[in-house]
């Protein structure tokens, strides 16, 4: 039995120091490229948290990563794709909750992943279509698939890219629409009877490290050229997609024979 810190099950106090870190440094980074922190801290905890914790846990922290972001940048959001995004989000949440986790994760990873390679470089994919009715169904299918994978910021990464002028417009509001599918998604989580009272604590502490992880990030986006974030941007969305992929055919057994 591993030792217990603040009453987290499992969670020693270095442990829970390692996880604040991580939580602070992919949110920086999250911050920094417009995607991908939240998705770097959902692999680290995997290695410590069975599925049915993680997932609401990781969307908690990534909540609070992308409320503080909204806050601090709120000048920046593109405020006309909220509403139709939060009605997308609700009918996402509650009929993704119902069916939680009984498709297979490695074949929603696989789906997203192809996905985001088909967007990113498919221009007009991601820019087709009335704005805001797109939105609106990226914001049911970003939820839906969130609630079995949580880290969906990249799939709504391209769509967004397309929609934002400028660097800072890209993560502000993809940090707004993010913390609206967290929250769809943690009522849910609610609904249908899943608890994290115990993790808490670390919760709140990795919070804490997002909020720090965000302020250093936005310092250092505005010294960044437009240019070299779109792509930095570009080039980490398809490592990242890549790696989904690796992933969904290592867990589907279709690379047995070759490593």
């Amino acid at each position: 039995m591993t030792e217990s810190f603040l009453g987290v099950p499992d969670t020693g106090l270095w442990l829970t120091i390692g996880l604040v870190i991580a939580a602070t440094i992919t949110t920086f980074l999250g911050t920094v490229t417009g995607t991908a922190g939240g998705l770097m801290l959902l692999a680290i905890m995997t290695f410590f948290f069975p599925l049915a914790v993680l997932i609401p846990m990781h969307t908690f922290i990534q909540l609070g990563a992308g409320s503080s972001r909204t806050f601090m940048m709120w000048r920046y959001v593109k405020k006309t794709l909220i509403v139709p995004f939060a009605i997308g989000s609700c009918i996402g949440a509650f009929a993704g909750a119902q069916i939680f986790v009984t498709l297979p994760s490695e074949l929603l990873q696989g789906i997203l992943g192809i996905f985001i390679l088909i967007v990113m470089w498919t221009p007009r994919l991601g820019a087709g279509g009335p704005e805001r009715l797109r939105f609106g169904i990226l914001g049911a299918a970003a939820t839906f698939l969130g609630i079995f994978v949580s880290a969906t910021g990249t799939f709504l990464s391209p769509f967004i890219a397309h929609a934002s002028s400028d660097r800072r417009i890209h993560v502000s509001t993809m940090a707004t629409l993010m913390a609206i599918s967290h929250i769809t998604k943690l009522v849910a989580f609610g609904v249908v009877g899943m608890a994290v009272g115990a993790y808490l604590p670390l919760i709140a502490l990795m919070i804490c490290g997002t909020v720090l992880g965000t302020w250093l990030g936005q310092h250092a986006l505005n010294k960044i050229p437009e240019k070299l974030f779109r792509q930095v941007f570009r080039i980490l969305l398809t490592l990242l997609a890549i790696r989904l992929l690796v992933g969904a055919a290592t867990e589907l057994g279709w690379l047995d024979g070759i490593f």
